[in-house]
């Protein structure tokens, strides 16, 4: 299972999508400075994540995700009350 994630960083509200199989691990690499893209902007929050059942689904989601497009779709999303579906 490959999950593909959005995280927010509290440091200037920036938004940083990435994919990977183990989303507790990766997460806390990324608050753990692990990440050179991302140290600098700790402390993130997961924002947004969907899971696919196979790397190729999940990296197309994460590069429509990284398009104009689908950052209009994050930024739809992320101004929703918690607990509205999409």
């Amino acid at each position: 299972m490959y999950v593909v994630y959005v995280l927010q960083s509290s440091k200037d509200g920036r938004l940083y999508k990435g994919m990977t199989k183990n989303l507790e691990k990766r997460f806390k690499q990324h608050n753990q400075g692990e990440n050179k893209s991302t140290k600098g902007f700790i402390p993130w929050k997961l924002v947004y994540k969907k899971s696919f059942d196979s790397r190729l689904k999940a990296r197309e989601y994460e590069k429509y995700l990284k398009s104009g497009i689908g950052r209009e779709f994050l930024h739809e999303i992320l101004k929703r009350p918690r607990g509205a579906t999409e």
